[in-house]
């Protein structure tokens, strides 16, 4: 039998649940229970450790790593001499380890979190406001709370496909931690991840195939955006789309992966093997039916939009939920906003905020970089509504052109006669910087009118492809 402790607040997660605890709560007992990320179990959540920010110091790397390929034709003579892996990845995870040694000790430890009590383990429930912890060290407790707060992030899914799990392929947790470069990588998947790990590997020489069940890469994108990038992969790097994967093995040289292509077997033959199809919900973990939960059929919790935890489709007392246990977006911006609304709500119950008003961007850092806001052209039209649409190439623009930039444009749907901004794509260089420009709008009710010829566009800079764009679209 095990003990059981009562707390006012139960906060499981120390991803953008770490902001949770603060000055505000300091007369609230709390404990955060934190299974850990990874196979090191590793404290402070997936984006510090295995997501966000690895990955782009890593794309940060790989885009100095290709100058040399767009070097020629600036008159400049440049070559890759010599990749030092261990050095590349020393310098990113020395600097992030410290971050989560330094999270980790400071809950721990510190006078600031003198209510809070951190426990490193797994926790499930075993009645609607009750936990059962599995402590990282192996003891076992039972922890009740008023309030429960569930930011317990998610995980790479594996696919039930033959062989896959025994051949043991990497995911986002482990590819980046390797301990040198691969000759050639396999990718399975087509996603934010894949094209991303893919500009990485590629940039830095190793020889990387991406295999995609459906016919265009970045399906999530809008299908002008998603063809652009698929022709730009395909010439880059072996791109094998419509190709479904059957079996997998691992071998004395690597791993073997075969396909089937419109009745054909297709056999890819890679030293290493990176899946990268998508990332499921923790609820799992969690047991949540045992608090009788609701769950979406992708094992996503379900909310309402102040972020309170639904049973039976009633909100449950005292249960709250965020980030990507909940949201279907699983983004790191969401989940923080999302957290910061919740967090209003437990100190303010009486004054509910929604966490649903604002139009939610997403970015892949891959090359070219992609970004986009609202609604795609073909939602726009299948939702009836008469829209135009305006699509302005980076070549087109003075800086665009002084880069001789020929692939990369701007997207942007509008309705047809009030100009409000549906929806935004973007494919080129600084994609998620510039689509900011279109978020801001949105998000503060400013039609294409209001901003096109309402304010100066620096030339010759970049966001006068923004603009151009913008005119396209006004009387």
């Amino acid at each position: 039998m095990t003990d059981t402790t009562h707390f006012d607040i139960a906060l499981i997660g120390s991803g953008s649940a770490n902001s949770f605890p603060g000055p505000e709560l300091a007369g609230r007992s709390i404990v955060q229970i934190d299974r850990g990320v990874g196979p090191d179990r590793v404290f402070g959540g997936t984006c510090i450790n295995l997501g966000c920010i690895p990955t782009k110091m890593f794309v940060h790397t790989a885009d100095l790593a290709r100058t040399p390929a767009e070097a020629g034709r600036f008159g400049l003579a440049e070559q890759l001499d010599h990749v030092d892996w261990p050095a590349i990845r020393d310098r990113i995870f020395g600097r992030i380890d410290a971050i989560s040694t330094g999270g980790e000790e400071y809950r721990r430890d510190h006078e600031d979190n003198a209510n809070l009590t951190l426990l490193r383990g797994t926790a499930r429930f075993t009645g609607p406001k009750t936990l059962h912890v599995t402590g990282n060290d192996g003891t076992e407790q039972t922890i009740t709370a008023d309030t429960i707060v569930l930011g317990a992030g998610s995980r790479p899914v594996l696919p039930e496909i033959d062989g896959l799990a025994e051949a043991e392929p990497h995911t986002s947790d482990t590819i980046m931690r390797v301990d040198r470069l691969p000759a050639s990588l396999a990718i399975l998947g087509s996603g934010v991840v894949a094209v991303e790990m893919a500009h990485v590997f590629a940039s830095l020489g190793v020889e990387v195939t991406l295999i995609a069940r459906s016919s265009r890469v970045l399906r999530a994108a809008d299908a002008d955006v998603s063809s652009r990038l698929t022709e730009i992969l395909g010439d880059r790097l072996r791109l094998e789309t419509d190709l479904s994967t059957t079996a997998v093995r691992r071998t004395v040289e690597g791993v073997e992966l075969r396909g089937e292509r419109d009745g054909a077997e297709v056999l890819i033959r890679a030293e290493e093997l990176l899946v990268a199809v998508g990332r499921r919900p923790s609820s799992d973990l969690l047991d949540v039916a045992a608090a009788g939960i609701d769950t979406a059929p992708d094992g996503r919790v379900e909310v309402d939009a102040h972020q309170r935890v639904l049973g039976g489709g009633e909100v449950l007392e005292g249960l709250w939920a965020f980030g990507d246990l909940s949201s279907p977006h699983q983004l790191k911006h969401v989940a923080n906003h999302e957290q910061r609304i919740m967090r209003h709500n437990i100190l303010h119950p009486e004054q509910l905020r929604r966490s649903d008003t604002m139009p939610i961007p997403s970015g892949v850092f891959t090359h070219p970089q992609v970004a986009w806001v609202g609604i795609d052209e073909a939602a726009a039209r299948a939702q009836g509504r008469a829209v135009k649409v305006a699509v302005q190439e980076y070549a087109s623009i003075a800086y665009g052109w002084a880069m001789e930039d020929t692939t990369g444009f701007a997207k942007i749907i509008v309705d047809a006669e009030t100009t409000e901004i549906l929806g935004a794509h973007l494919i080129g260089p600084e994609a998620t910087t510039l689509i900011q420009l279109l978020i801001q709008a949105m998000s503060t009710g400013q039609t294409a009118r209001d901003i096109a010829a309402t304010q100066y566009w620096i030339h010759p800079a970049m966001p006068e492809l923004i603009e151009n764009a913008l005119l396209q679209l006004v009387d």
